[in-house]
């Protein structure tokens, strides 16, 4: 029996590893996607007053401060009893639409692409953002990372920082914006359109064009069937920062809908003993394992998934996108991976053109946009919304006078747990033969798991039951195959 490491996990938020144990003949009996950090955010906040916890939350990770934020002040909206007049809620969306644009930049050109413009069997030193740069050439890095700093500039503006935001308040937002900034966002929502269309390009010139890459995105080894969770507008149309959480079956059939607290009723968590991120499953269906197929009660949640869930989008250039990812993969819902990076970019390209439609207006310029609070109207508040990786959740329960007791955060990555270490055994098994391996292989099976952008540091939260030092691993006989080493004292 033999173990091999990919430790650490590359091309990602957060500290992870893939373990791998190999039988006598180099074949793959089991593989782990383990998660060894733990942020602990759920029980640290508790004591907090409620109206800390938004910008306190923003610091659970660097990437998706902006998400973390909104679903936490959207939680405290229900709490405190207010909803957010029509300029602050059109200037949280526009916050938002700037941070998944932001996000979805990120992963695609950092993280996603590098696979296939530097080629998944490349070097490490060559396969990277640098190693992009270098194939595109600097002047159209140059070009990207100005868009880039477009999006960013108007989460600072809305934000009141360019990392994690301070503007939040309950029922509404902490400043006006001015006629200054208001036009300064205007020429910057331009230019992440341009961002949204290139990208767009891109995809199909470096990626779509290449036969290999085609057959890589329609094959079965980067393929997890599963239900899938999103959120839609009122004409299923996929949609951020609020709507109706959707649920299909593998075959996109619609099983369940439900809005804030009633996720309790649809979604369960298992904790697991090898890692600190649990593994969520459908309630209804009840844990299965960690098996795909009809019938499994895994769920996957993000960009595919909400492709997936939703029927089109809302705005001209996305939709036209949207429905030649449907013809491309045959019809829906989509169970191959890698269209998770080209759904990524269509919603890119939404984000940009929602942005754009939001700031035609100028009647969110020196508006009011605060309003008082009379005290805690419910102890207990929700807050969803689709985060750049996925379905977010914030549940929170408050005393009387508005201090946090009891916390429950369910992250996107957390809720694809099931499915990252599915597409990573399989990977493993299709692509370690007679145990042969060098670092191309590696890459392979690593291109598992980027699809789901994983953020890690975001997904670990809550402490298991108990913190085994070593575990076996067993095969279906009972037979001990090796021990994985997880947790340090």
């Amino acid at each position: 029996m033999k173990k091999i490491e990919i430790n650490p996990m590359t091309r990602l938020e957060g500290h992870g590893k893939i373990t791998i144990f190999l039988n006598d003949n180099g074949e793959v009996e089991a593989a782990f996607f383990q998660v060894m950090e733990f942020m602990g955010y759920e029980k640290f906040l508790i004591g907090m007053p409620l109206e800390e916890v938004p910008r306190t939350v923003s610091t659970i990770c660097g990437v998706c401060r902006g998400v973390h934020f909104t679903a936490s002040l959207k939680a405290a909206d229900e709490i405190y009893g207010v909803k957010p007049n029509e300029t602050a809620r059109k200037i949280r969306e526009i916050f938002y639409y700037s941070h998944l644009i932001e996000d979805h930049m990120e992963i695609i050109y950092a993280l996603g692409l590098p696979d296939f413009v530097c080629g998944p069997t490349a070097p490490p030193a060559e396969r990277n953002l640098i190693g992009l740069i270098k194939k595109v050439g600097v002047d159209v890095g140059k070009q990207v990372l100005k868009w880039r700093f477009a999006a960013v500039r108007i989460f600072e503006i809305l934000g009141g920082k360019p990392s994690h935001p301070v503007a939040a308040i309950p029922g509404g937002w902490s400043k006006k914006v001015t006629k200054e900034e208001y036009e300064e966002m205007q020429k910057y929502a331009d230019e992440c359109v341009e961002l949204g269309k290139f990208t767009l390009k891109a995809l199909k010139d470096l990626v779509l064009s290449n036969p290999e890459y085609v057959e890589l995105m329609k094959g079965d080894v980067y393929k997890v069937v599963t239900n899938y969770l999103g959120t839609v507008d009122e004409k299923n149309r996929v949609t951020y920062y609020d709507g109706t959480q959707r649920v299909v079956d593998t075959k996109g059939n619609e099983m369940y809908r439900f809005k804030g607290k009633e996720y309790l009723d649809y979604i369960a968590e298992r904790t697991l003993e090898w890692s600190y991120v649990k593994a969520p499953y459908l309630k209804k269906l009840g844990w299965k394992g960690f098996i795909d197929g009809e019938g499994t009660s895994l769920y996957s949640v993000g960009p595919l998934a909400r492709f997936n869930v939703g029927e089109g989008f809302d705005t001209p250039i996305a939709q036209e996108a949207y429905e030649e990812m449907v013809e491309f993969f045959g019809g829906k819902p989509v169970h191959n991976t890698l269209g998770y990076h080209w759904a990524r970019a269509i919603e890119l390209m939404h984000c940009a053109e929602k942005m754009k439609e939001l700031l035609s207006d100028d009647s969110i310029v020196d508006s009011e946009v605060i309003q008082e609070l009379d005290g805690v109207k419910n102890e207990e508040g929700v807050g969803i919304i689709e985060a750049a990786r996925g379905t977010l959740i914030h549940h929170y329960k408050v005393d009387e006078k508005g201090i946090v007791r009891d916390v429950n955060l369910i992250v996107a990555t957390t809720q694809n747990k099931g499915s990252i270490n599915i597409a990573v055994r399989r990977a493993a098994e299709y692509f370690l033969k007679q145990g042969k391996l060098d670092e191309g292989i590696l890459n392979m099976i690593e291109i598992a798991y980027r699809p789901y952008d994983l953020c890690l540091a975001c997904a670990a939260h809550t402490l298991p039951g108990r913190l085994p030092i070593e575990l076996e691993v067993r095969n279906t006989k009972g037979e001990v195959l090796g021990k994985i080493r997880n947790f340090e004292k």
